[in-house]
């Protein structure tokens, strides 16, 4: 497989048939909608075709759409956040849905009801929780002046002044004492707490000079009473609108409480505001005149046909103008988007290429060529057989059982796919949750371990750098096609074809020397490295003007030899974290051994079982990065650019649902 190849599509229709299409474009998930106006193409005819008084700005929804959406996306915050506090769960079960069960279901009209009387209990409850904090607070202060037998502010002496206040405890002694010096006051304690007393005083007026002084020294902090009545009559009423506001509270929540029945309806509504905002963000992309819409856009060539027969099932064949386009060479460069098309085995793979980059539009995809050895290195790097079949489990129950984000699925279905090649490696080492499998089963000598990480590091070595080396050709190898193709002959010989003569050579004469010790092999491996290193300097020598230049050019082309070396050393990590991922299970296993019987099937299961999930998720993680960084640097880096724009179909956002396309019934 390879890049999706795609087709311009025009449509011209009636300015009102405009929502139709749009809706019908956005079912299908299949096409991606040019901008006219910031486009990386020549417009210009723009200019030529329409005058500026033709052209019309609409009057969008989207301001409306997006206030609703936040609205709605408050509410159904409100109401989690209010589950939560109830212990109750929150949410819908993600499910699969059309964009016809979300239009058909989204009243506008009763879910704008439903977000006023929501609002307007959040008011209340909120007002309710603002009193009630405030008569907390009013409660806490009223308990420490219950004792104030006396109304303040009702107090009427002719030569006396009555005050009442607290200061720091830290003070309190030292403040007694001073007060004793002071004949002429009275002082009533009314309330000590850790870090305060509570005082009132009486004194003679003619004295308030001294007394004022006093206060002043100790930070006396001098109470202003609020109420008309005693502080205990005061604390018993507040206590009762306490229990008031707690009744309202359970009125007030037991209505919203009858709001869980319509949670789904306004999850389904967000999902569809969702749809309704990115459908008016492609308006502004469309040419509009006061009589008719032209839309152009991107879409696969597989889709065309279910394209046409769902448009023309919308608006009549009549009344709609339909062309389809071939890519021009300017739009290729600049404009295109990429889609990849792959079989089910290798799509969920994609995501690698995306993290890297996408393909240009007439680049190779590199995903089919790189999936069969990132599904051999990594079952090699994690390498059980019990971690493989855990992989297969989770992931088979989860595709099984769950709807997953379409994202999530990918992802899932990646580490389905590879836990087929880590069960195989897992026989191959023998290893299960790293235990070694039986020399004998019922008498019957087993042939495993096939390899043992213990005695044949040595040959796990050289597989590692072997898979490397057949990576390594097979990455020249496309090179080399692909500049073929594009009639580069000579670039194909001195960046393709002749380093692959030359590392053939080299390995040629090496296992001649080494393993076979046969002189002819020697002599053949020398002569094509040799001849295979001559073209690699001959290649520049022939392209440049100058002969020098183009042989100091050929000679530093030929230095590449020891980055290929380098590649090559980078594959023994395959070697290296099976190994470990093994060791470290083993290890583990041994650790629990060595524990008491007691402890070893109480303590010892929750144990072994913490740590075996934290191996496997070091080794899949391990086994991820490095997998993708052996693709990433020593691999795509021999024949792949990358820079493909991705393509972005106009669709709805599926938060809480998956959409089906819209499919033609045949």
């Amino acid at each position: 497989m390879a890049v999706n190849k795609m087709e311009k599509v025009t449509l011209i229709a009636a300015a009102e048939k405009e929502e139709a299409i749009l809706q019908s474009i956005q079912g299908l998930q299949t096409v991606e909608i040019k901008d006219f106006y910031h486009s990386s193409v020549d417009q210009s005819y723009l200019d030529s075709y329409f005058s500026s008084n033709q052209l019309m700005g609409k009057a969008f929804d989207k301001k409306y759409y997006e206030e609703l959406l936040l609205r709605i996306q408050d509410a159904l915050m409100f109401m989690a956040h209010f589950a939560s506090k109830e212990g109750k769960k929150s949410g819908i079960k993600r499910q699969v849905q059309t964009l016809d069960f979300l239009e058909s279901s989204f009243k506008r009209e009763q879910v704008v009801d439903y977000l006023n009387e929501i609002e307007s209990l959040k008011k209340r409850l909120n007002d309710v929780e603002s009193q009630r904090k405030k008569l907390l607070a009013d409660e806490d202060w009223l308990a420490r002046w219950q004792s104030l037998d006396v109304v303040p502010q009702e107090v009427m002496l002719n030569d006396a002044s009555l005050i009442s206040g607290s200061l720091n405890t830290a003070n309190n002694q030292e403040f007694l004492d001073e007060l004793k010096e002071l004949p002429f006051v009275y002082a009533e304690e009314i309330y000590q707490s850790t870090n305060h007393v509570y005082y009132s005083l009486i004194f003679l007026k003619k004295n308030e000079e001294s007394i004022n002084g006093l206060l002043n020294k100790f930070s006396f902090d001098k109470m202003n009473y609020p109420y008309d009545v005693l502080p205990s009559e005061a604390y018993e009423q507040t206590k009762k609108e306490l229990t008031s506001l707690v009744e309202e509270e359970k009125q007030i929540k037991k209505a919203l409480a009858a709001y869980r029945e319509h949670q789904e309806e306004l999850y389904f509504a967000e999902e569809m505001v969702y749809a309704l905002i990115h459908r008016e963000e492609a308006k502004n992309h469309l040419l509009n005149t006061n009589y008719f819409s032209l839309i152009q856009g991107w879409i696969p060539e597989d889709e065309k046909q279910n394209f046409q027969e769902t448009l023309y099932g919308v608006v009549p064949k009549s009344e709609l103008y339909m062309v389809f386009e071939q890519p021009t060479s300017e739009e290729i460069q600049k404009d295109i988007p990429v889609k990849l098309k792959n079989n089910k085995l290798v799509a969920p793979f994609e995501m690698l290429t995306e993290m890297y980059s996408l393909p240009k539009y007439d680049e190779i995809d590199p995903t089919p060529v790189m999936t069969p050895f990132y599904m051999v290195f990594f079952g090699m790097m994690v390498a059980d057989l019990g971690y493989g079949l855990l992989m297969l489990i989770g992931t088979l129950v989860a595709r099984k059982l769950m709807v997953l984000p379409r994202g999530m699925k990918r992802f899932v279905d990646f580490f389905f796919i590879l836990s087929f090649p880590t069960i195989i490696w897992g026989f191959i080492y023998g290893s299960f949750f790293g235990a070694s499998f039986p020399e004998q089963l019922l008498g019957i000598n087993l042939p495993f371990p096939i390899l043992s990480t213990t005695e044949d590091v040595n040959t796990i070595l050289l597989l590692s750098v072997a898979f490397g080396f057949i990576q390594l050709m097979t990455g020249l190898m496309v090179n080399g096609i692909e500049l073929t193709k594009r009639k580069q002959y000579l670039e194909s010989i001195g960046s393709s074809f002749a380093w692959q003569g030359l590392l053939v050579g080299i390995l040629v004469a090496v296992l001649g020397t080494i393993v076979l010790k046969n002189n002819g092999f020697l002599m053949t491996g020398a002569v094509i490295a040799v001849i295979s290193a001559l073209s690699i300097v001959a290649v520049p020598v022939i392209q440049s003007k100058s002969k020098a230049k183009g042989i100091a050019k050929g000679l530093y082309e030929l230095y590449n030899l020891t980055g290929y070396i380098g590649d090559l050393v980078s594959y023994t990590r395959l070697m290296a974290l099976g190994i470990s991922g093994g060791s470290i299970a083993a290890a583990f296993n041994m650790l629990v051994e060595f524990m008491p019987p007691a402890a070893r099937f109480t303590v010892g299961i929750i144990l072994i079982i913490a740590l075996h999930a934290l191996n496997l998720f070091l080794s899949l993680l391990s086994a991820y990065v490095h997998g993708a960084r052996l693709q990433y640097v020593e691999f795509f880096g021999k024949f792949y650019d990358g820079g493909g724009r991705a393509f972005q179909p106009l669709k709805t956002e599926e938060k809480y649902l998956n959409i089906e396309k819209t499919k033609i019934k045949k």
